[in-house]
């Protein structure tokens, strides 16, 4: 079982004009107290336009802030959007690879395709095919990464010439691959790729003991790798607020935790949205319990002492929990988890209105007093499962097409310089001789030399 903290960069309206500045600052000395504090991952993700929702649209850029502040967490790059009008593919490579380099090694490859009209509609996307855009963006990523020099493609959404896209990442043949999934049928679809599965959707350990068994078995019977290693893994995701007593814990945590599902739904499932103007918090507080994300149904429903469900209901009401109680509870609702084989909880902290100062608190408590439990079997659980995988990941690898990585059509294939493209085009010998003088300038490094044989050339004389 390993344990990592997840970011939207939530920011509920009002704002102010530090509001941005506060919330990037925050987060920045939250995951680096995470790093201290013994938490394996942080997952950042890539969403562009989801005010209020996610103000996380350059993960890159924070992440590559945060490797320098941190020694040994692991930075989740999740999700990157893969489809190929939000980054063209030799541009993810180039980032992942950068980001790899500057964190010693430290990042883990999560991908995804989007289903907010925001986004989609904001780049041109139709829904239709972006499942297919996010594999081949995929495969097309995973290739410039790995091959020197990568060989070219000609697809449906993506059109490159052989280059060598550099850098390269320092994990080797690449950094884990994850996708995000919210259904059962995207989870199958992670172990036939042999990615991790990223679970964003809150369900309880006994519901996800069908996911993580399927997952398996898929992963046994199916799997066809889509890189060059297999990230074999599946990670849930919850609220977390972790506190001395579970009054305290409801307080500070289920407005928040609740705010994130309710928004996430607004952008993804029932709301209609006026960029600029619709105020996304004002709707939760008013529509909330109807919506199916009420606060006050998780704390009526408290009122009879029970184990932490991912949803409860209170009377007619419905709302999300999660880990949000006390450290008995939350070792509880753990082991259940681990029970069924879950590797990774992603816990949501920042959502909502949720403070700084009591998120802080939440991950001391929760490093201190139920971390502890579950560090001690890592190793010893890490060896048994690799050990269980070893012919399955075998199996895998023996099904991966050739294929995957195919040859340059021309060994031999080379691409001019502009300038000289258009000498070999014109046969212009004048204009190879002034190409001949900048180059022997440019030797010696004579820039005087090189910058006046570059303005004398007109290559059309």
């Amino acid at each position: 079982m390993r344990f990592g903290i997840f970011y939207e960069h939530q920011l509920p309206r009002p704002w102010e004009d530090s509001s941005e500045l506060d919330l990037i600052q925050n987060a920045l000395d939250q995951c680096e107290a995470a790093d201290k504090l013994g938490f394996d991952y942080v997952w950042e993700v890539e969403h562009h336009f989801l005010e209020e929702y996610s103000h996380s649209s350059a993960p890159e850029v924070f992440l590559a802030a945060l490797s320098q502040r941190t020694k040994r967490i692991r930075l989740g790059h999740g999700i990157v959007q893969t489809p190929p009008p939000f980054n063209h593919p030799a541009r993810v490579a180039e980032r992942v690879a950068t980001l790899d380099l500057v964190s010693g090694g430290r990042v883990d490859f999560g991908t995804g395709e989007s289903s907010s009209e925001a986004e989609l509609g904001g780049f041109g996307i139709d829904p239709i095919y972006k499942r297919e855009m996010w594999e081949e963006g995929l495969r097309v990523a995973i290739r410039c990464m790995t091959e020197t020099p990568f060989a070219g493609y000609t697809g449906r959404w993506v059109n490159m010439p052989p280059r060598n896209v550099v850098p390269k990442p320092v994990q080797k043949p690449h950094p884990p691959i994850w996708v995000a999934c919210s259904r059962r049928e995207t989870i199958h679809l992670a172990a036939q790729k042999g990615v991790g599965a990223l679970s964003f959707a809150f369900i309880n350990p006994e519901e996800a003991h069908q996911w993580v068994e399927d997952y398996y078995d898929t992963l046994a019977s199916e799997c066809i790798p889509i890189g060059d290693a297999v990230n074999p893994n599946v990670a849930i995701v919850t609220p977390l607020m972790c506190c001395k007593t579970e009054d305290e814990a409801l307080d500070r945590g289920i407005e928040g935790g609740n705010f994130f599902g309710y928004s996430l739904a607004h952008y993804y499932v029932f709301g209609k949205h006026q960029p600029g103007v619709t105020d996304v918090w004002k709707e939760y507080v008013e529509r909330r319990a109807e919506a199916g994300y009420s606060p006050e149904a998780v704390i009526e429903a408290a009122k009879n002492p029970d184990r932490l469900g991912a949803k409860v209901v209170g009377g007619d009401a419905s709302g999300l929990r999660g880990a949000v109680g006390t450290p008995s509870q939350i070792r509880d609702f753990i082991r259940r988890y681990q029970e069924c084989g879950v590797d990774q909880i992603i816990f949501v902290s920042q959502a909502g209105k949720n403070r700084h100062e009591h998120i802080m608190e939440s991950m001391e408590l929760f490093a201190r007093e139920v971390l502890p439990g579950f560090i001690d079997s890592q190793d010893r659980d890490d060896a048994k499962k690799k050990q269980r995988l070893e012919k399955v990941l075998d199996d895998a690898f023996a099904r991966k097409p050739d294929s995957d990585h195919p040859d340059l059509v021309d060994p031999n294939y080379q691409f001019p310089a502009i300038p000289m493209g258009l000498a070999d085009r014109m046969g212009n010998d004048q204009f190879y001789s002034i190409l001949g003088q900048v180059q022997d300038h440019a030797a010696i490094g004579d820039l005087q030399g090189f910058l006046e044989n570059i303005s004398n050339i007109n290559p059309f004389s």
